[in-house]
């Protein structure tokens, strides 16, 4: 039974960044189906006849697992069963888009567009953290509304980004060198050390030696990535 070839690009994606993870296919599951689509539907037919063995054969697994994932599919709706008998099964095979389950809603549609284009976008590593909005944000959000070094309050209206190794010194937009600080700080740190500001905040009495120490282990954190800013 023929039928129109669809857009093997897009059929693709489909199944990597929605089918997969609202399936919750295993990797026996995701290796199945794909393997009766490239022999169905991405070359114009609807339904294929096979047997068990012939597809554990081909991709190289037992037939138990095999059969289970077969089962699995038909029972998600990403196969449909036409016929089983000792000679084999018929099935037909849903793109992605034709399986009820990935029928989304509007809204859901929406919030699965944004959650593809924020993972596709953002590479925390590399990403400029100073002239984007959003991801200036995230830093803020890291420090919970207190100033990096001093530890007080601060609201949206007062406080701003600090690169801990200043800019002059070829100091990165990354989120291992960026701060959320008081105005204050910001201006009173300028082109020193981190290191050497947190200790003069010390003998000014304005941080405790246990802040003190706690703001170093701070400094280490930040520059080996491990306080990473929530992305949006």
């Amino acid at each position: 039974m023929k039928t129109k070839k669809p857009n093997a690009e897009l059929v693709w994606k489909q199944l990597e960044d929605l089918l997969v993870p609202r399936l919750r296919l295993s990797v026996i599951d995701r290796t199945v189906y794909s393997h009766l689509l490239r022999h169905t539907r991405l070359e114009g037919k609807l339904r294929l006849r096979f047997s068990i063995q012939w597809l554990a054969r081909n991709i190289r697994l037992s037939t138990g697992p095999v059969r289970e994932g077969v089962r699995r599919l038909v029972s998600q709706g990403a196969l449909r069963l036409v016929q089983r008998s000792k000679a084999g099964h018929v099935v037909e095979v849903r793109l992605p888009g034709e399986i009820r389950a990935m029928r989304l809603n509007r809204i859901e549609r929406r919030a699965a567009a944004k959650e593809l284009r924020s993972r596709a976008v953002v590479n925390i590593e590399e990403a400029d953290f100073l002239h984007d909005k959003p991801l200036r944000k995230t830093i803020h959000a890291r420090e919970r509304g207190q100033c990096f070094y001093c530890l007080r309050r601060t609201s949206s209206t007062v406080h701003c980004l600090d690169h801990v190794v200043p800019r002059s010194q070829s100091g990165p937009n990354s989120y291992r060198n960026l701060v959320s600080s008081c105005m204050e700080c910001n201006v009173a740190k300028g082109e020193k050390a981190a290191d050497d500001f947190l200790r003069r905040l010390y003998r000014e009495r304005r941080l405790t030696a246990a802040e003190l120490a706690g703001r170093l282990r701070a400094l280490d954190a930040l520059a080996s990535g491990k306080l990473r800013p929530p992305l949006p």
